[in-house]
């Protein structure tokens, strides 16, 4: 156990009353109770009175610490000796009318049942820290909030709302502002309080996410001092449209400069997608009106994303992502306009990277599969070939045709990789029917080949290696490219055709008629089947009031292609009628769902052995 502490004499409490009353920094003696015992000078000055004054009066009452109810509760712990310290931070007002800023310091004294409390002015420290904040949150070229104060804005006007939602559904009020916090808003609470009283709330916020364009080309042509002057001009302009909407409000900042050529107009409370559209073509409008640079006219134009949502359940982070994917829509739609979100173009935005990202691994991860549909003769209804079709097994999305990721495939160059795939996998299947059927004409597989395989891939060697490796005889493959890809051949890839043609597989165009339908390169490319796009043949379905015109169309594409030594194939063929002029025009092969849809291999292998018959 310590030894006890001398009790002072009475000359040393002399000299701590001396000190007490001569110091400089304003203080009180407070009893239990919270009743000023003693105060010095400084404090009656602070106060606009002398210290004597301030006998009994209430400490809390003069430094308003009863303002919230967590800064009253510390108070109240630190005068029951349950706490050894509290500090907080006012804003008091001074004699004199002007404002002051004081931290405030209750501690008790030992061995007396009171405690001290200290008011220090930290109104210079304040406006310097306020100075420096400015400084550091603010855009020096356009004077306009930073993406950081941007940021933090929109953070607590999202955590406000968060915090109004909780107290909606629960009843209960959220707890106050804590003691001290920095300005403007330091808390959702704070800032929910500045909310309450400035306007009515909707629990919605907007966003208007701009993007100059053409801006580089203004800093590379006149360099970065008049750039920065019309960024600076256009954030006026911003600032007229949002002052003129009535969307700026004293205590904070709602256009900001993000970096670069790209600005934000935030909109909390909004009123919805109308309110924001208004504010979108309002500010299109204004930067439409020339730029006068000291003598230097500009013109420039914006691509604007608009986000308009409700406040719950949105992050900054998300709607961040769903305003720069929105400017994007916008730059890709033709610029000068501005685009609202649409969460179905997103969600296929977002489906499309899904599968982009994990294209490649899931060739190696076998999640690919081919079907078959029959290519059948027109005059005698035997299955001739079948035209291998690719189905994606996606673990998420289930099974996708080609029509989803092909493209996708061709884009990033992992066509070249799946393609190599669909080549082996169709070869080996149309090999083993031929071995299970020895007796049976064998069918020849028609696969599907996109360009980027003929330019990335060495197509010739893949071919011939995958024909050696299945023991498939070159006659019984069959390459599909697009018309345009094939028309437009020169150089490697008519090369290419040319030594595959050479070798003795055939080389069809897949959708003809839908592309540059330049008959002149049918004489000089190395094609032995035509393959008739589908829009051909659905204007025959009318049977009963027959449009002459296509039939003489296809009529005389089928005599050319036979002049050329072609044979031709019908796509899309779906009814018998159909299937009957098609025939008596001369077309060679069909395939469509009159005869199949595209099945598995089991099931071509049973239309071989005659027990799943062809829906003729």
């Amino acid at each position: 156990m310590p030894p006890a502490r001398p009790a002072l004499t009475e000359r040393e409490l002399r000299d701590y009353r001396a000190a007490f009353r001569a110091s400089r920094l304003a203080m009180a003696l407070v009893d239990r109770d919270g009743l000023v015992v003693a105060a010095n000078d400084s404090l009656g000055a602070l106060l606009g009175t002398d210290g004597a004054a301030l006998r009994e009066q209430a400490a809390a009452d003069l430094v308003d610490l009863a303002a919230d109810g967590r800064t009253w509760h510390a108070y109240r712990e630190v005068l029951r000796g349950r706490r050894s310290r509290f500090r907080c931070t006012r804003r008091l007002k001074h004699p004199d009318g002007r404002k002051l800023w004081a931290e405030v310091t209750v501690a008790p004294v030992p061995d007396t049942g009171r405690v001290l409390l200290s008011v220090a002015d930290i109104s210079e420290r304040r406006e310097l820290q306020a100075r420096l904040r400015h400084l550091q949150m603010h855009d020096p070229v356009t004077r306009l909030p930073n993406r950081a104060l941007f940021f933090e804005r929109l953070s607590a006007a999202l955590e406000c709302a968060a915090a109004e939602s909780v107290e909606a559904a629960t009843g209960a009020a959220g707890p106050t502002e804590p003691a001290g916090a920095p300005e403007p808003y330091g808390s959702p609470h704070a800032y929910r309080s500045y909310r309450s009283h400035s306007h009515g709330r909707t629990g919605r916020i907007g966003l208007c996410y701009l993007d100059l364009d053409g801006f580089k080309a203004v800093n590379d042509t006149l360099g970065h001092r008049v750039g920065d002057r019309l960024l600076a001009a256009v954030a006026g302009r911003l600032t007229e449209c949002a002052d003129s909407a009535g969307y700026t409000r004293s205590g904070g900042h709602l256009v900001a400069r993000l970096g670069g050529d790209e600005f934000a107009v935030l909109v909390e409370d909004s009123t919805g997608t109308e309110q924001l559209a208004d504010l979108a073509r309002s500010v299109l409008a204004a930067l439409e009106r020339p730029f006068d640079l000291g003598g230097q006219r500009l013109s420039v134009s914006a691509s604007i994303g608009v986000v308009e949502r409700a406040a719950f359940g949105t992050t900054a982070t998300g709607l961040m992502q769903a305003a720069d994917t929105t400017l994007y829509w916008a730059k890709a739609d033709g610029k000068a306009r501005w685009t609202l979100f649409d969460p179905e173009r997103n969600a296929h935005r977002m489906t499309r990277q899904a599968l982009s990202s994990t294209l490649r691994p899931a060739v190696e991860r076998g999640e690919f599969a081919l079907e078959y549909q029959p290519l059948v003769d027109l005059a005698g209804g035997a299955v001739r070939g079948v035209e291998a079709l690719v189905r994606w097994n996606h673990p998420q999305f289930g099974v996708l045709p080609p029509n989803r990721f092909v493209a996708i495939a061709e884009e990033d160059g992992s066509i070249v990789e799946l393609g190599r795939w669909v080549l082996r996998t169709a070869c080996t299947q149309a090999r083993q029917w031929q071995k299970d059927h020895p007796r049976e004409r064998p069918l020849f597989v028609s696969v599907n080949v996109a360009v980027r395989q003929v330019w990335d891939s060495d197509l010739v060697a893949d071919v011939a290696g995958i024909l050696a490796e299945t023991g498939l005889a070159p006659h019984l493959l069959q390459l599909e490219l697009t018309e345009s890809a094939v028309m437009g051949s020169a150089g490697r890839p008519l090369q290419a055709l040319q030594a595959l043609s050479d070798m003795g597989v055939r080389i069809a165009i897949d959708d003809f008629g839908t592309g540059y339908s330049n008959l002149a390169y049918l004489s000089r490319l190395p094609v032995s089947v035509l393959k008739l796009d589908g829009s051909f043949v659905r204007g025959f379905q009318d049977e009963e009031h027959p449009n002459p015109a296509d039939e003489l169309i296809v009529e005389a594409l089928v005599q050319l292609a036979h002049r050329l030594g072609l044979t031709v194939t019908a796509e899309c063929v779906e009814t018998a009628g159909q299937a009957a002029r098609l025939r008596r025009i001369g077309c060679d092969t069909g395939q469509g769902w009159l005869y199949s849809r595209a099945v598995a291999p089991d099931r071509i292998a049973a239309m071989i052995e005659g027990t799943t018959p062809l829906r003729v």
